[in-house]
């Protein structure tokens, strides 16, 4: 087993919280969370330090990309994963992410509806707006702006495949740094995608609040938001003070079926 002192990256130093079913790591950008064709390391690897004394490392409740950084929901056992499934596959996990978009949008919120589907038979991550694909749902509320960009507080209420990309794209501000869908810069942190899984607020069994966990604002977002003027204690605060809609399950859409929930980013 691989310790956490051995460990190159140190994951269990990433460890945003922990207790016997569910453990909420930072994860950091640049590091696909599986294995794809290509190999490589991956988030994967490292999941026995994250052990903690029980038989079996614990697993993904959901996923993030690869340039993707933040907070992201593990379960410890085949219990915890089962739950943790339901909650998002019905809608139940309250989910903020922060991103700096290409643009100012002209009002100071926005929900955005528009249907995703694959764009490429050959390639099954890469989406398109399109009217005959599957629904999804998120919304937005404005942060902050200068010089031309905008650092946005977001919401999927659906957990399509890199719905905030290709959704804020489609509406003219695409994210910082996104190689894909458009928004690469070269302002400070530019070249790195500029989205960050902020908060997740977790359904807990009756009698205990919300599992309320938070990831701080990775260093390329420092870099830029002080390029742009602003404070980045005052943009984590306002991100968490932001409130949205309660997300949709995979039920609410007509056009889905039952899947293993994959998020947004």
């Amino acid at each position: 087993m691989m310790s956490a002192a051995t460990d190159p990256l140190d994951i269990a130093s990433r460890l945003l919280h922990r207790d016997g079913m569910v453990l909420v790591i930072d994860k950091p950008y640049g590091m696909p969370v599986h294995k794809g064709p290509k190999g490589g390391e991956t988030l994967a690897d490292h999941l026995e330090a994250l052990r903690f004394g029980l038989p079996n490392a614990p697993e993904l409740a959901h996923r993030l990309d690869k340039d993707t950084s933040g907070c992201l929901v593990l379960g410890r056992h085949r219990k915890a994963l089962a739950e943790l499934g339901k909650a998002f596959a019905n809608g139940n996990v309250g989910k903020t992410y922060v991103a700096v978009v290409r643009g100012v949008p002209s009002a100071s919120s926005g929900r955005i509806e528009l249907r995703l589907a694959k764009r490429s038979p050959h390639r099954g991550w890469w989406m398109a707006v399109d009217p005959k694909g599957q629904e999804a749902v998120s919304e937005w509320r404005l942060l902050g702006a200068g010089d031309g960009l905008a650092a946005l507080a977001l919401s999927p209420l659906t957990g399509r495949t890199h719905q905030l990309r290709v959704h804020l794209d489609a509406i003219g501000h695409p994210i910082l740094g996104d190689q894909i869908y458009g928004g690469a810069s070269r302002l400070p942190g530019g070249l790195r995608l500029h989205l960050h899984s902020r908060r997740v607020v977790l359904p807990q069994p009756k009698g205990k609040p919300p599992l309320d966990v938070r990831a701080p604002l990775p260093g390329h977002f420092h870099a830029t938001l002080q390029a742009l003027g602003l404070d980045v204690a005052e943009v984590e605060a306002a991100a968490d003070a932001a409130e949205f809609s309660k997300g949709r399950s995979a039920a609410d859409d007509p056009g889905s079926r039952p899947r293993r929930v994959r998020d947004d980013d």
